[in-house]
């Protein structure tokens, strides 16, 4: 049986979740339609607006769907990007998502933005005192400042708060897709300007996600078309994905705390076991201020195309870190930003839990992974 550990990836649908989506799917009808049937898909697609406007910490109106985390991100950063003609800095966390980066470089090639990158410490957590230092020094020319709510590599939480009391009126982008449903994540409390969650991180479909975005506030869109989400993403609502999503969220909140801690207690029973296989294995990151089920780990001279391949024949799925950099052959930009050598970032290897592991999976990791390990190195 195969054993999954690429949570961060993306989870498998919750049974839930996949029974609303098949209902959904049943039902007729265009939610901008006026007759019977598109009002009642229209219903359907806003009780699960403010489902999960309620998760998030937010109101039902700062929902606006997209059709995933990546195009939440572009629509906020080129949005505000080319919303405010006046200014052109944008600060980024080197660690970003490259859903975050990749837009980012793309208006600095494209459009003249200039991009100051604020560093992070060893435990890849932002460095607030360098960041005041940039803000302070560049105020009047930032547009935007993008920094994660969680990182997807190694799992650090950010100090998201403190970054939006040194911005000031400065408009604050988070990227939360790995931390909503996991952890708390509360929009108002925060204070940011927007925000990106999407479904398939937590039970839901792929294919559906969401800008969170402070009332009142217009950004230029990145689709035209006929106007749905307060004209900011104009397409045909995928009203069966929004459905499964609620369904995801409910049940993913429902059982929080529960899967907190249990995710949390398999997370550290993999890092024994691991270490007593593999006593100089590295962990990267906090434990202890992390989301609950990223296992980030180094296994000095090996590499980790070679370690994957033959956790892979052994039945067990784990990854390099993001699965959007998938074949691409290089060392992880996260690693290399908390100080890890080259060599390191390229011996390093992600395992990510979920609310499905079991500690019989932890189990089967325990008993292959120094065998695993040391033909990697041959």
């Amino acid at each position: 049986m195969a054993i999954y550990l690429d949570h961060a990836a993306t989870t498998p649908m919750l049974p839930a979740a996949i029974d609303a989506y098949s209902r959904q799917m049943a039902e007729i009808g265009n939610a901008s339609s006026l007759h019977a049937q598109g009002r009642a898909v229209r219903k359907a697609v806003e009780e699960s607006r403010e489902l999960i406007a309620r998760a998030a910490g937010c109101d039902a109106t700062e929902i606006i769907f997209t059709g995933s985390g990546t195009e939440a991100n572009n629509l906020a950063i080129k949005g505000f990007f080319w919303s405010n003609s006046k200014k052109n800095t944008i600060i980024v966390s080197t660690i970003e998502h490259h859903a975050v980066l990749d837009p980012i470089e793309w208006l600095a090639e494209h459009d003249g933005a200039k991009i100051i990158y604020a560093p992070v410490d060893s435990r890849g957590v932002i460095n607030l005192e360098a960041l005041a230092k940039i803000v302070n020094e560049n105020r009047d020319e930032i547009a935007l400042i993008a920094v994660m709510h969680s990182n997807n590599e190694v799992g650090s939480l950010q100090p998201i708060s403190d970054v939006v009391e040194i911005a000031g009126d400065i408009p604050v982008h988070t990227d939360a897709v790995q931390s909503f449903g996991k952890i708390v994540f509360d929009f108002a409390a925060l204070g940011v300007t927007s925000a990106t969650v999407s479904a398939h991180k937590l039970g839901g479909p792929l294919g559906v996600a969401a800008l969170i975005l402070k009332r009142g506030l217009d950004i230029t869109p990145l689709l035209h078309g006929g106007g749905q989400e307060r004209d900011i993403r104009s397409s045909t609502v995928n009203a069966p994905g929004i459905v499964s999503f609620a369904t995801a969220v409910d049940q993913s909140l429902m059982n929080l705390r529960d899967n907190y801690f249990k995710v949390n207690e398999l997370a550290t029973q993999l890092r024994n076991a691991i270490k007593a296989g593999i006593p100089t294995a590295v962990f990267n990151g906090s434990s202890e201020e992390s989301l609950p089920g990223i296992v980030n780990v180094t296994f000095p001279g090996t590499k980790s195309e070679t370690l994957l391949v033959r956790l892979d024949l052994a039945g067990i799925s784990a990854s390099q870190g993001s699965a959007c950099s998938a074949g691409v052959q290089r060392p992880s930009h996260v690693l290399l930003a908390m100080g890890i050598s080259e060599d390191d970032a390229d011996a390093t290897i992600r395992f990510s839990l979920g609310s499905s592991s079991t500690e019989e999976d932890i189990n089967t990791v325990a008993k292959v992974i120094a065998d695993v390990v040391e033909k990697a190195k041959l």
